[in-house]
């Protein structure tokens, strides 16, 4: 008898993990582990990237490094991480999430099903315009402060330091508060429709890329191995950033506007005033980087995405 209801509670079970929405609820949460992981791996990267589309005064990527080491130590290039660490993590939950919900409602197909009836790429792109889309209207905060506190070339710590040479922002929570004071509630979206225009497309580009290599390498009704998961992410990781490095860049220095006062009118005249000032070249500023950070961060993303969903579904 407790055998029979044993089994019975264990089929249960199976089906509730089976249902759609259990399985978007550990998309979520693989997408939260997995976005951590990728964030801890790249963010140095991003902290030189963010600092040469921003200021003029680096002569290049190896200048930069020397530079921000010197002044700031090893700690100069992890400025603005604490608070992404937990943020941005949940950003990349919304997005796997926000991807995995439209993928769902377009195609019916939950992600254990999706090997063997697996979703058609139109149906992929709309899911990854939406993903993007919600991502970047979550993102923008967050990424505003991120980008204020790479920005600063000295240590948080103000003793030691001379009046005019004290930082601007002691850290996450006084960069928001300062902002907040200073620009009011449309200031923490500063440069967000940018971000907008930036990741709609991209994360169309991050999944379509994904799946079509995964399912390129991938014998018919069978789930990709770690080595092509692995490999997918990395490519799909650095393709979707070669495309949105040119708008990474006028996102980046519509940011930065607040600091001293606003020079941009909005994103047309940041296009054009900065093609006029550095030429057109200066849209690419960042891409070696991007790419050089993309290709691991997303592969080790796409990994443990995968593997953590494995254990939860």
């Amino acid at each position: 008898m407790c055998r029979t209801e044993l089994g019975k509670a264990g089929a249960d079970l199976s089906q509730v993990l089976e249902r759609p929405g259990a399985m978007s609820s550990a998309e979520f949460a693989a997408g939260w582990l997995s976005g951590a992981a990728g964030l801890a791996l790249g963010h140095p990267i991003d902290t030189v990237k963010v600092r040469l589309q921003t200021q003029a005064g680096y002569r290049s990527i190896l200048d930069c490094l020397i530079r921000t080491y010197r002044h700031e130590k090893v700690f100069g290039f992890f400025k603005g991480m604490s608070f992404p660490l937990l943020s941005i993590a949940m950003v990349n939950s919304v997005m796997f999430g926000a991807y995995s919900n439209a993928l769902l409602f377009l195609s019916n197909t939950p992600h254990r099903e999706r090997s063997a009836r697996p979703p058609s790429y139109p149906h992929i792109f709309m899911a990854g315009c939406f993903s993007g889309l919600v991502q970047a209207t979550v993102l923008a905060p967050v990424d505003l402060i991120k980008v204020r506190l790479q920005n600063q070339t000295h240590p948080y710590s103000r003793r030691g330091l001379p009046l005019g040479a004290q930082p601007r922002y002691r850290g996450p929570v006084h960069c928001a508060a300062s902002i907040l004071r200073e620009e009011g509630i449309p200031g923490l979206f500063r440069g967000g429709s940018a971000l907008v225009i930036r990741d709609t497309p991209t994360m169309a580009a991050y999944f379509l890329s994904y799946t079509g290599i995964c399912r390129g390498l991938t014998a018919e009704g069978q789930e990709p191995g770690p080595a092509t998961v692995f490999l997918a992410g990395g490519c799909a990781g650095t393709a979707s950033w070669a495309l949105a490095t040119p708008m990474d860049v006028v996102k980046a220095r519509l940011q930065m506007d607040g600091v001293k006062g606003v020079k941009y009118r909005g994103i047309l005249d940041c296009i054009l005033t900065s093609a006029r000032q550095e030429g057109v070249q200066v849209f690419l500023k960042g891409l070696s980087l991007n790419s050089l950070r993309a290709f691991p961060v997303n592969a080790v993303t796409f990994l443990s995405y995968e593997s953590i969903l494995k254990v939860l579904c």
